[in-house]
């Protein structure tokens, strides 16, 4: 019975303690969806709340918008509004125009049918005039007016000559007013040293002796040297000196460092030959490149292309008239951008084209043609602008200029060498301009004596008067002087004087 009781206890306990545990549960239970339906409700405030803000957000960028499009909108009706009064009042113009065109035309048509009316009245009393002139001069109508053409035409002659004198002294005055002021400015801002270099290497030698060494055994030397730097060395043309010839500039003076070095060391045979002329020429390139990097900088050019720059630096080897070529392209590009400065036009081309307008130069002996041309070719390859490229080839007329580089690289190139002593010419070129000169005036019809004045810088053309009147000595002088521009080469310029003389002789006996 105990032991029942005991059993029928733990069993109420058990089932006390469960339905506790059951009811801690269950208050745990709620507690937990309580704290998630909290936490639900409170995410779905701010959910509300954020979709509130970005609703009113909305709400006002719509307005706003609306109130945008209704502002254009208006702006839009005012300017059609406009427009239409614009085209009304235009309209209205073009018929009152019309109206006034058609009161114009109805006026013109009655004054010309007038004018037909009078117009046939004067070639009637025209006819009678003419009628009543041939009974009275008995001269036919194609006589007289043949004899009235020729008086007319003589006269409209003298009158032509003497206003297109006129016009071109005053043309030329102005123009060469003009002209001169700019390139005496440009002038002016630029001064230019003045070189002079021979075309020939001249070595002096300390005695005679080393002639002897040069020529070496049986001319070995002399042959092995020739070989080396392909010039001619002559012996035995001027004492106590060598004469170093080639066409070539550059490697005349590679022979002519070679020999010096040569000289100096005392060695000289075929083996160190060579190796001397091979330092010469690789020390020569870096010169060349050297010399044309100089020329850039003081040229004012932005960077050129390193194979032009090469090209370019050979032209310090080479002159013109005994003019350094590379000096005269920096003098030329210097003037170019002052006449560029003058005129107003793009400074960094003028330069350009005035540095290497005679880069042609330099490779005259290697390809065939013009200077102009080579060289234009040669800088288009690398890269410059055509206008450069026009200036370079057609500063000697060449191809027809495009724009005005071209014409401003002539003018700059005649300025810098044709200025007092920055060339000189030889007796044989100075005699043959001065006969051509003569020649060319004693071509022209009625021309009695032509004489070349002033070391050719004039040409004094004597005319029969019987065969040249006044009016046409003039044309005479500017068809002379076309001529010469168009035929002959020449620095500076040339005075063209034509002179014409009457003069009456009577003896008293």
């Amino acid at each position: 019975m105990t032991s029942v009781l005991y059993i029928a206890g733990a069993i109420v306990c058990c089932v006390a303690g469960a339905g506790i545990c059951a009811m801690i549960l269950n208050s745990r239970y709620r507690r937990r969806e309580d704290l998630r339906r909290r936490e639900a409700e409170a995410q779905l405030e701010k959910a509300r709340q954020a979709a509130s803000q970005e609703v009113a957000q909305l709400r006002t960028q719509l307005e706003q918008a609306l109130v945008t499009q209704r502002t254009e909108h208006i702006e839009q009706e005012r300017r059609l509004t406009e427009r239409e009064s614009l085209l009304n009042t235009q309209f209205t113009r073009l018929i009152e125009t019309e109206k006034d065109l058609k009161q114009q035309k109805d006026l013109l048509e009655a004054k010309q049918s007038t004018l037909n009316k009078t117009q046939e009245d004067l070639s009637a009393l025209t006819r009678q005039r003419r009628e009543q002139l041939e009974k009275l001069s008995g001269l036919s109508v194609e006589t007289a007016r043949a004899q009235f053409l020729k008086e007319v035409e003589q006269e409209a002659l003298a009158d032509a000559a003497n206003v297109s004198r006129m016009i071109l002294d005053d043309a030329k005055a102005r123009a060469e007013e003009k002209a001169r002021k700019v390139i005496i400015t440009a002038i002016q801002r630029y001064a230019g040293n003045q070189t002079f270099e021979s075309s020939s290497a001249t070595i002096v030698l300390e005695s005679p002796e080393l002639k002897g060494r040069i020529i070496g055994r049986e001319g070995r030397n002399i042959r092995a040297f020739e070989n080396a730097t392909g010039v001619t060395v002559l012996i035995e043309d001027e004492p106590g000196a060598v004469i170093l010839s080639a066409f070539d500039p550059v490697r005349r003076e590679v022979a002519k460092e070679a020999m010096q070095r040569l000289i100096q060391d005392g060695r000289i045979h075929p083996t160190r030959i060579e190796d001397v002329v091979t330092a010469v020429k690789s020390e020569m390139d870096d010169t060349i490149v050297r010399k044309g990097e100089e020329a850039v900088a003081r040229a004012g050019v932005a960077m050129l292309n390193p194979e032009i720059i090469k090209v370019l630096g050979k032209l310090h080897f080479r002159q013109s008239f005994a003019q350094n070529l590379l000096d005269h392209s920096v003098e030329v590009s210097q003037l170019m951008g002052l006449l560029a400065t003058e005129l107003g036009l793009d400074v960094n081309i003028a330069r350009r084209a005035g540095l290497l307008h005679d880069i042609g130069k330099a490779l005259s002996h290697e390809v065939e043609g013009p200077h102009a041309i080579v060289g234009a070719d040669l800088i288009k390859r690398h890269g410059e602008s055509d206008a450069v490229v026009n200036g370079v080839a057609s500063h000697h007329n060449d191809v027809p200029p495009e724009g005005p580089w071209g014409i401003l690289v002539s003018a700059a190139d005649a300025v810098s060498a044709s200025r007092p002593g920055a060339r000189s010419e030889s007796l044989t070129t100075y005699l043959k301009r001065v006969e051509d000169l003569e020649k060319l005036g004693n071509g022209f019809d009625g021309v009695d004596k032509c004489f070349a004045l002033q070391a050719g810088r004039e040409l004094r053309v004597f005319v029969q008067p019987q065969q040249i009147n006044d009016e046409q000595a003039f044309a005479l002088a500017r068809s002379i002087a076309a001529r010469i521009e168009s035929e002959v080469q020449y620095p500076g310029q040339i005075r063209v004087t034509v002179i014409r003389e009457t003069r009456c002789v009577e003896v008293a006996k």
